[in-house]
């Protein structure tokens, strides 16, 4: 294993490390520099799973024997042995799970390619917080969604706190970027799906009644929480659906709706 030690938090090897907290230049920098970072024994072990190649990785001696375990036969990644003090003086944070490895990210699949054998998918629209993302994709991955698609403002699926909220089924269930709404409600039509935009507006169908008889194809919408689905979003929709509420309640948080309707909109055979 390429273990090297650093003690200067100016060490230029820690770059992609530097200043994690500022949520605003990650956005930025991470996909722009075709880099994610992933958190934990954990994640990374899925990231490798799928395939995902590390550039390097940033972990405490303790560590050592995990990540010689996870990179295996990896002579090539470097390792950069930090201790906890310098760790968090780097990152801005006590980092606290271990390791940390930059990895690059995928290509990202077309939208055509990842929905010609899926059924039901998952359509976010300007959900901008991270941990509401990372949500999403562990309700998509428990309840048996095929996959993902995101909007062009949607929060980053592979920003940490996505990947570790979502416990690393980022990984795992398909996703990729859609275009606009003129033309990916096209893209959904084309490849035959019905969508199903989650809002509550005047006329909208119940879940239970819609989830009677659904549609071989589901393309559910969800959006930010707030200001909800734009109009756009809704006018794309086939059909408006709604979650029944009592209590009081008008809606739920956007990752409980999504387990709740993708549990409803299941396929069964």
């Amino acid at each position: 294993m390429a273990a090297e030690s650093v003690t200067d938090a100016a060490d230029p090897r820690l770059a992609d490390y530097r200043d994690l907290t500022d949520v605003a230049l990650r956005r930025v920098l991470e996909p722009a520099g075709g880099l994610y970072l992933a958190e934990s024994v954990k994640v990374l072990e899925r990231a490798l799973e799928s395939g995902h190649r590390p550039r390097s990785v940033l972990t405490q001696e303790k560590w050592l024997d995990d990540v010689e375990r996870l990179l295996g036969g990896d002579r090539e990644t470097p390792v950069y042995v930090v201790d906890a003090a310098l760790a968090e003086s780097v990152t801005g944070y006590a980092v606290h799970r271990g390791i940390l490895a930059s990895m690059h990210r995928p290509v990202m699949p077309s939208v055509q390619d990842l929905l010609v054998s899926a059924r039901r998918v998952v359509v976010l629209e300007d959900l901008v917080d991270h941990t509401n993302v990372g949500a999403v994709f562990r309700a998509a991955a428990g309840m048996g969604a095929d996959a993902v698609l995101v909007s062009p403002r949607c929060a980053d699926p592979l920003y940490r706190r996505s990947i570790r909220v979502s416990m690393g089924t980022v990984f795992q269930v398909p996703w990729t970027r859609l275009p606009a709404w003129r033309e990916a409600s096209a893209l959904l039509h084309e490849a035959r799906f019905h969508i199903a935009a989650l809002a509550l507006t005047e006329g909208a169908v119940s879940l239970d009644a819609f989830a009677d008889d659904p549609p071989e194809r589901v393309a559910l919408v969800l959006g930010a929480e707030g200001d909800g689905l734009s109009r756009q979003a809704v006018a794309a929709a086939d059909s408006v659906v709604t979650i029944p509420m009592a209590g009081g309640v008008d809606s739920l948080n956007v990752a409980s709706a999504s387990a709740v309707a993708l549990w409803a909109l299941r396929v069964r055979n």
